[in-house]
């Protein structure tokens, strides 16, 4: 082995090596220079959040240098707060130290939470490591059912015609489109022909397909809630329509507020503040609706029920609704499978421009899916992760109230995430920032607002142990106190 460079161990800190050249260390400081390496690690991403150091005997003896050397050096990291002795699991990386300001490209995890968020932000704030990620929308990723995946497509493979690894129609494989037909009538009492469905890559798809078609037909503006999706109005504003925010109450969005030819909304469970559109603005929206108003009803975490009955779909009411779902916040978003119901009026549009988009999804996938939702083994699946979810929305609500006492909580009765609120003047972005600075990634409240309103945040706890979501929790009430 060279006596100048080494690797840190790939058991510890997974498959990047660590190049360390001791030839570059000051004479007599060892042990600062092997902790501003180590740090500065930890800053660029080399050594993310979470990652587990080497043993300081086995890095020791790599860089050939004392054991006290490494020992001196690990504890400078953990002293700053940047790591953390956990006995016989080792020392991990728990945060990155903030730096000073940098060019985008290097800047540290901390500095990518802005109070202006374009989409760049978005994917920045993804992919920034934290220990603890409390981002919403996301479900326990964990309990995908490999196991029945790997049947289903067993099944399907054998009995798949040679055909079907053609190019299909681009509205989605017949029998994914009857399988969804079957399951919203179930689960969502909407009774819809299979022709009038198309299959699309989510409901951020099925949002860009709509916002061309309605700008197709004269449409420039589509009204929101508000607070509401930044990332929904994200995709509308890239159709080039604005988004003009009508206010959120107890009983949902404020109809009377509607000015806009067209609305999006999510009256299962308001996304970020979790309240259900309640009768009489159905009932208003209705006759909103049936004076020409355009609906646009994205059916946000209905399936995820926890302390309420099922809430009838609007589309199950009204069927000139433009219906979108899909299985991202079941199963896994990765699977990149929704589906957009089609009014005859935008049909035949919607249909070219989802050919012109991407010809159609991949067949496999749908078939599979369509295998498991006929089969009952979604049903069991959504069984499964609605009895894990509601113990972690516990543990939250229960952290929240002993670490977090003045806040808020919002949302509780279903989805996967709450939101919650603060009546002090508190700055929701710093206090994000702040946060992801100590390896726990949240959103402000104030991203998903085009008008004034309490300072929040917005915590998924869906993908994360009640022991994680407890320490995560803590962490934000010493920030806030």
């Amino acid at each position: 082995m060279d006596r100048a460079k080494t690797s840190l161990s790939e058991g510890s800190i997974g498959s990047d090596f660590l190049q360390l050249d001791v030839r570059e260390a000051p004479p007599g400081g060892l042990a600062d220079w092997l902790a501003g390496q180590l740090r500065a690690a930890v800053a660029d991403g080399r050594l993310p959040v979470g990652s587990r150091l080497p043993a300081s005997r086995v890095l020791a003896a790599e860089l050939r240098v004392s054991r006290g050397v490494v020992t001196e050096a690990y504890q400078r990291l953990i002293d700053d707060g940047h790591a953390a002795g956990r006995g016989r699991a080792g020392t991990v990386v728990v945060a990155a130290p903030v730096l000073p300001p940098a060019p985008a490209h290097i800047r540290p995890p901390s500095k990518v939470i802005t109070s202006m968020p374009g989409v760049e932000v978005f994917d920045a704030v993804r992919a920034a490591p934290a220990r603890i990620d409390l981002t919403p929308g996301v479900p326990d990723l964990t309990a995908f059912p490999r196991a029945a995946w790997l049947r289903a497509e067993r099944a399907v493979l054998d009995e798949l015609e040679p055909s079907h690894f053609g190019y299909g129609d681009p509205r989605g494989a017949p029998a994914m489109r009857l399988a969804v037909s079957h399951w919203l009538a179930r689960s969502r009492g909407i009774r819809v022909d299979p022709g009038g469905i198309i299959v699309v890559a989510g409901v951020a798809q099925a949002l860009t397909l709509v916002g061309e078609v309605l700008r197709q037909h004269g449409i420039d503006e589509v009204a929101v809630e508000d607070p509401s999706s930044l990332g929904a109005r994200q995709h509308l504003h890239h159709c080039g329509l604005a988004t003009p925010p009508v206010p959120v109450d107890e009983d949902g969005l404020r109809v009377a507020g509607l000015r806009a030819p067209a609305v999006l909304l999510t009256p299962a469970h308001q996304f970020p503040m979790g309240v259900v559109l309640g009768g009489e603005r159905r009932r208003a929206l209705m006759r909103w609706a049936a004076e020409g108003g355009i609906v646009v009803e994205d059916d946000y975490d209905a399936e995820h029920r926890y302390d309420r009955a099922p809430v009838p779909a609007v589309r199950s009411m009204l069927p000139e609704v433009l219906y979108t779902g899909s299985v991202s916040k079941l199963l896994a978003p990765a699977l990149r499978v929704g589906w957009l119901l089609a009014p005859a009026r935008f049909r035949d549009d919607l249909v070219a421009a989802k050919r012109f988009a991407d010809l159609g999804n991949p067949v496999l996938a749908q078939l599979v899916l369509a295998r498991l939702m006929e089969t009952g083994e979604l049903e069991r699946q959504l069984r499964v992760v609605r009895s894990r979810h509601r113990r972690r929305r516990d543990a939250m609500i229960r952290s929240l109230a002993t670490d977090l006492p003045s806040a808020v909580v919002h949302g509780a009765a279903a989805g996967l995430h709450l939101t919650i609120t603060f009546d002090a003047d508190l700055d929701d972005v710093a206090l994000a920032a702040a946060a992801l600075a100590e390896g726990v990634k949240v959103q402000p409240l104030s991203w998903h607002r085009q008008l004034p309103g309490r300072p929040g945040l917005v915590l998924g706890y869906a993908a994360r142990t009640s022991t994680e979501i407890a320490e995560g929790v803590a962490l934000l009430g010493r920030l806030v106190r």
